[in-house]
Protein backbone atom coordinates (compact mmCIF):
# COMPACT_ATOMS: atom_id res chain seq x y z
CA UNK A 1 0.00 0.00 0.00
CA UNK A 2 1.08 3.02 -1.10
CA UNK A 3 1.11 6.55 1.49
CA UNK A 4 -1.90 8.12 -0.47
CA UNK A 5 -3.74 5.10 -0.27
CA UNK A 6 -3.11 4.55 3.32
CA UNK A 7 -3.82 8.16 4.14
CA UNK A 8 -7.23 7.67 2.51
CA UNK A 9 -7.67 4.67 4.97
CA UNK A 10 -6.79 7.10 7.69
CA UNK A 11 -9.69 9.43 6.47
CA UNK A 12 -12.10 6.71 6.05
CA UNK A 13 -11.40 5.63 10.08
CA UNK A 14 -11.86 8.97 10.76
CA UNK A 15 -15.30 9.43 9.72
CA UNK A 16 -16.08 5.55 10.96
CA UNK A 17 -14.75 6.66 14.50
CA UNK A 18 -16.80 10.15 14.60
CA UNK A 19 -19.94 7.70 13.89
CA UNK A 20 -18.73 4.89 16.53
CA UNK A 21 -17.89 7.72 19.49
CA UNK A 22 -20.73 9.39 18.85
CA UNK A 23 -23.07 6.13 19.26
CA UNK A 24 -21.08 5.35 22.48
CA UNK A 25 -21.07 8.94 23.85
CA UNK A 26 -25.19 8.60 23.71
CA UNK A 27 -25.02 5.31 24.62
CA UNK A 28 -22.84 5.93 27.81
CA UNK A 29 -24.43 9.64 28.74
CA UNK A 30 -27.75 8.12 28.75
CA UNK A 31 -26.99 5.22 30.94
CA UNK A 32 -24.42 6.84 33.34
CA UNK A 33 -25.33 10.59 33.46
CA UNK A 34 -28.67 10.92 31.61
CA UNK A 35 -29.34 14.45 33.50
CA UNK A 36 -26.31 15.96 31.55
CA UNK A 37 -26.48 18.74 28.74
CA UNK A 38 -24.56 19.83 26.48
CA UNK A 39 -24.12 23.16 24.70
CA UNK A 40 -22.67 23.12 20.73
CA UNK A 41 -19.56 22.35 22.03
CA UNK A 42 -20.17 18.99 22.93
CA UNK A 43 -20.37 18.41 19.23
CA UNK A 44 -16.91 18.61 18.69
CA UNK A 45 -16.05 16.00 21.02
CA UNK A 46 -16.76 13.15 18.97
CA UNK A 47 -14.34 14.73 16.31
CA UNK A 48 -12.11 15.67 18.81
CA UNK A 49 -11.79 12.15 20.43
CA UNK A 50 -11.53 10.35 16.53
CA UNK A 51 -9.22 12.73 15.22
CA UNK A 52 -6.85 11.84 18.22
CA UNK A 53 -7.50 8.17 17.71
CA UNK A 54 -6.28 7.93 14.37
CA UNK A 55 -2.79 9.53 15.57
CA UNK A 56 -2.15 5.91 17.07
CA UNK A 57 -3.28 4.46 14.01
CA UNK A 58 0.10 5.56 12.12
CA UNK A 59 2.17 2.97 13.95
CA UNK A 60 0.70 0.38 11.12
CA UNK A 61 2.65 2.27 8.49
CA UNK A 62 4.96 0.06 6.20
CA UNK A 63 6.22 0.46 2.80
CA UNK A 64 6.83 -3.43 2.58
CA UNK A 65 3.74 -5.93 3.25
CA UNK A 66 4.00 -6.71 7.44
CA UNK A 67 4.54 -10.11 8.45
CA UNK A 68 1.40 -11.70 10.58
CA UNK A 69 3.53 -11.76 13.69
CA UNK A 70 4.60 -7.64 13.11
CA UNK A 71 1.26 -6.80 12.00
CA UNK A 72 -0.35 -7.98 15.19
CA UNK A 73 2.33 -6.43 17.49
CA UNK A 74 1.66 -3.12 15.58
CA UNK A 75 -2.20 -3.70 15.91
CA UNK A 76 -2.08 -4.57 19.93
CA UNK A 77 0.53 -1.17 19.94
CA UNK A 78 -2.13 0.89 18.38
CA UNK A 79 -4.88 -0.49 20.42
CA UNK A 80 -2.75 0.33 23.38
CA UNK A 81 -2.36 3.74 22.59
CA UNK A 82 -5.75 4.68 21.63
CA UNK A 83 -6.78 3.49 24.88
CA UNK A 84 -4.56 6.00 26.44
CA UNK A 85 -5.10 8.35 24.31
CA UNK A 86 -9.04 8.61 24.91
CA UNK A 87 -8.62 7.81 28.88
CA UNK A 88 -5.72 10.70 28.94
CA UNK A 89 -8.38 12.92 27.36
CA UNK A 90 -11.42 11.99 29.67
CA UNK A 91 -9.26 12.52 32.92
CA UNK A 92 -8.20 15.96 31.96
CA UNK A 93 -11.88 16.89 30.57
CA UNK A 94 -14.04 18.93 33.13
CA UNK A 95 -17.13 17.21 31.76
CA UNK A 96 -16.43 13.73 32.36
CA UNK A 97 -16.60 12.23 35.84
CA UNK A 98 -13.58 10.20 35.81
CA UNK A 99 -13.84 9.56 39.99
CA UNK A 100 -16.59 7.15 38.79
CA UNK A 101 -15.37 3.74 38.15
CA UNK A 102 -18.19 2.66 36.10
CA UNK A 103 -17.38 5.73 34.09
CA UNK A 104 -13.55 4.68 33.34
CA UNK A 105 -14.62 1.03 32.47
CA UNK A 106 -17.40 2.26 30.35
CA UNK A 107 -15.08 4.60 28.49
CA UNK A 108 -12.39 1.79 28.42
CA UNK A 109 -15.14 -0.74 26.92
CA UNK A 110 -16.36 1.69 24.51
CA UNK A 111 -12.76 1.84 23.06
CA UNK A 112 -12.45 -1.48 23.13
CA UNK A 113 -15.80 -2.39 21.23
CA UNK A 114 -15.23 0.95 18.81
CA UNK A 115 -11.62 -0.89 17.81
CA UNK A 116 -13.12 -4.27 17.32
CA UNK A 117 -16.49 -2.64 15.12
CA UNK A 118 -13.47 -0.49 13.00
CA UNK A 119 -11.53 -3.87 12.79
CA UNK A 120 -14.46 -5.68 11.32
CA UNK A 121 -15.86 -3.03 9.04
CA UNK A 122 -11.99 -2.49 7.63
CA UNK A 123 -12.01 -5.96 7.28
CA UNK A 124 -15.43 -6.69 5.33
CA UNK A 125 -14.06 -3.43 2.93
CA UNK A 126 -11.26 -5.26 2.18
CA UNK A 127 -12.43 -8.25 1.95
CA UNK A 128 -15.11 -7.03 -0.71
CA UNK A 129 -12.07 -4.74 -2.18
CA UNK A 130 -10.04 -7.83 -3.33
CA UNK A 131 -13.12 -9.79 -4.10
CA UNK A 132 -13.67 -7.09 -6.94
CA UNK A 133 -10.16 -7.28 -7.89
CA UNK A 134 -10.45 -11.03 -8.42
CA UNK A 135 -13.21 -10.46 -10.23
CA UNK A 136 -11.59 -8.44 -12.58
CA UNK A 137 -8.54 -10.24 -13.03
CA UNK A 138 -10.39 -13.02 -13.64
CA UNK A 139 -12.41 -10.95 -16.45
CA UNK A 140 -8.83 -10.20 -18.02
CA UNK A 141 -7.59 -13.80 -17.75
CA UNK A 142 -11.12 -14.58 -19.78
CA UNK A 143 -10.84 -11.44 -22.28
CA UNK A 144 -7.12 -11.86 -23.20
CA UNK A 145 -6.68 -16.05 -23.17
CA UNK A 146 -4.03 -15.52 -20.19
CA UNK A 147 -3.89 -17.58 -16.46
CA UNK A 148 -1.17 -15.19 -15.03
CA UNK A 149 -1.26 -17.57 -12.28
CA UNK A 150 0.53 -20.35 -14.46
CA UNK A 151 4.05 -19.62 -15.47
CA UNK A 152 4.15 -18.91 -19.22
CA UNK A 153 6.68 -22.19 -19.85
CA UNK A 154 8.24 -20.44 -22.86
CA UNK A 155 9.48 -17.52 -19.95
CA UNK A 156 11.29 -20.77 -18.26
CA UNK A 157 12.92 -22.17 -21.68
CA UNK A 158 15.55 -18.72 -21.90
Amino acid sequence: MNLRQFLLRKLMLFFTLSTLITVAIYILGASLDPAARFGYTGFLSPLIYAGACVIPSLVTWSKRELKPRELLLRELLQFLLTEAVVLGLAFRSDVIDTSRPAVVLGIAGSVLVIYLLVFLISWAANSAEARETDRELQEFQRLHGVDLCVPDKTAQRN
